[in-house]
């Protein structure tokens, strides 16, 4: 991800603003690698967040909530002993490294003024937080680090701090020639030129760079004019460096989730990107709904992994069943074999394995060899092939009926699945957990009452023109929405042949205006398998044609004089309506 050097220059240049001079009142730990300093000064409250965790460092102000252990861990029990009532009196960043010192004015068991450091690494697998006194020795660290561990760098209590050694490459900000700079032996590719020689920038904002200076991320300096190319890259920087220059961006992926963030603007994926309020309402943004959705991913993985291997197991089935439906269907020779053994039994003898005759079928006339039980007579052979005929036509009938249930079955399951990609609450998850339950498909709750939860009602939404717009979380709403919640009047949207929400527009004394129903058909879109598509067809009738067949499955309807419109869904639209 692109937290790099600059990155964080930008982030700690919006931090100072506020939070110089700042008073440390609370801090917590609520994971083992977070920790988070509640900052009181000119501006009110504020929180920073400080996460050191290897796989996603970062640091910024945060509006999220955490929720605290019981007893907090001993790093933070040192921390409070020491920064709690200290004042923030610097803010400082090496050039071009991901690591800040917090220096802090604070009074020790004493009473006494004291100096206090608190150095943030933020430099993946060696990411760790350390708590310094005023003469740069070691208090305490998040991990700490013996000799087995490093032999370059220990980090133990008692131990002098040994900062990083510095990058050996150019800073950006400061580079007099960027004409000797590309001149300079080195890569051809412009983003690996700059990656390789220019310290504080990551891939993604190298090829950002790359981009827009010589229209390709894969842009490369031989044949390009290099003096026009040094001009633009001294002006891509001049323009992007530096305070009040750089802005937080954020772009998205087709499904509207959180995909990159830099301090410029990201054009490289082709996706929307926008530009956010601050640095710390984007870092919220991006890791919130990322860490949401892979904590709603590993809290559904159970039911995702029975759910998937029911689909899977009845698609084998399905599969065996079209071949045995495939062999019925030519059940007809089977009767004419018969008809050619009868009225060859004068011929036949008992013990015969092959019977040789003409085709009587065969506008040709020709012979067949008809294979015969040499255990049966012949008049028991000629019934066989009559049972035969007559089990493979019940077996059509039986086969036809058994796939219809599958199909049936097996969208149903499709469906399911779709709700587990779109849970977002834990709520949420335990309405389809029950769902499924309740047909059968998983074990309910055993032993000891869970805690009844409150159940989740459909989201509502508001069109342009204040028209609401309901859309059920799962197959259960679905079916309370349309069933039971809708009037005969209202209108009913779903996308066409694939799972996905009910929606309904409720009737207001006059037609919904044509900008509610296609926003309401957005919807339905989007809360569908076919929010990833284009021109999606979603079928739009007034729920007094919509009716649940006895004994289908939860969210199963069938509707009649409908129509249809086509839309693509919109990423931003749920937001943007949300009542």
């Amino acid at each position: 991800m692109a937290f790099d050097a600059t990155f964080l220059s930008a982030v700690l240049d919006e931090i100072r603003q506020t939070a110089t001079s700042a008073r440390v009142e609370k801090i917590h730990q609520p994971a083992r690698d977070t920790v988070i300093f509640l900052l009181r000064g000119n501006a009110g409250r504020q929180r920073l967040v400080i996460v050191a965790n290897p796989t996603a460092p970062r640091l910024h102000f945060t509006s999220q909530n955490w929720e605290n252990p019981d007893s907090p861990p001993m790093f933070c029990m040192l921390l409070r002993k020491h920064l709690s009532g200290g004042r923030l009196v610097a803010i400082e960043q090496p050039p071009m490294e991901r690591m800040v010192r917090f220096v802090f004015s604070c009074t020790d068991e004493m009473g006494d003024q004291a100096r206090r450091e608190l150095v943030v690494e933020l430099m993946g697998r060696t990411t760790n937080l350390y708590l310094l006194d005023g003469e740069g020795r070691i208090l305490d660290c998040l991990r700490r680090i013996g000799l087995d561990d490093s032999t370059r760098r220990q980090a133990l209590p008692g131990l002098y701090y040994q900062p990083p050694m510095p990058l050996d490459k150019a800073n950006p900000a400061e580079l007099p020639d960027f004409q000797a700079f590309l001149q300079a032996p080195g890569p051809d590719r412009l983003a690996d030129r700059l990656m390789d020689g220019l310290g504080g920038l990551s891939p993604l904002v190298c090829r950002e760079i790359a981009l827009a200076v010589l229209g390709d991320t894969e842009g490369r300096l031989a044949g390009a004019d290099l003096p026009e190319t040094a001009k633009k890259l001294g002006a891509y920087f001049a323009a992007c460096l530096g305070p009040g220059k750089w802005k937080p961006y954020l772009a998205e992926d087709a499904a509207g989730m959180p995909k990159a963030y830099a301090f410029v603007p990201i054009r490289q994926y082709g996706t929307p990107c926008r530009q956010m309020e601050s640095f710390g309402e984007l870092l919220d943004c991006f890791y919130s709904q990322r860490e949401r959705r892979d904590v709603m991913r590993q809290k559904a993985q159970s039911v995702r992994r029975t759910v998937e291997n029911l689909r899977d197991r009845i698609q084998r089935k399905m599969a065996l069943q079209e071949k045995e439906l495939a062999t019925a269907k030519n059940r007809e020779r089977l009767r004419q074999m018969g008809d050619i053994v009868t009225a060859n039994l004068h011929w036949m003898r008992k013990g015969q394995q092959v019977l040789h005759a003409q085709d009587v079928y065969d506008p040709e006339m020709g012979m067949v060899d008809i294979p015969l039980s040499p255990l049966l007579s012949p008049q028991q052979n000629a019934a066989k092939y009559y049972k035969d005929y007559a089990k493979a036509k019940h077996a059509e009938q039986e086969l036809t009926h058994q796939l219809s249930l599958g199909r049936e079955e097996l969208t149903y399951l499709e469906s399911v699945l779709e709700e587990l990609d779109r849970a977002e609450t834990d709520g949420e998850l335990e309405e389809i957990k029950q769902e499924l339950a309740a047909g059968g498909y998983v074990r309910g709750e055993t032993g000891r009452r869970k805690m009844r939860q409150a159940a989740t009602k459909p989201m509502r939404f508001l069109s342009a023109d204040g028209t609401p717009i309901y859309v059920g979380r799962n197959n259960r709403q679905n079916d309370e929405l349309t069933t039971k919640l809708a009037r005969k009047n209202d209108l009913w949207l779903h996308v066409q042949k694939r799972s996905g929400s009910h929606v309904i527009v409720p009737w207001t004394g006059q037609a919904p205006s044509d900008d509610t129903v296609t926003q309401a058909a957005q919807l339905a879109a989007w809360f569908s398998q076919a929010r990833q598509g284009q021109n999606v067809a979603v079928d739009v009738t007034p729920v007094r044609y919509v009716k649940k067949p006895g004994g289908a499955k939860p969210g199963m309807v069938i509707y009649t004089t409908y129509r249809t419109v086509y839309v693509t869904p919109d990423p931003s639209l749920p937001e943007r309506l949300k009542a």
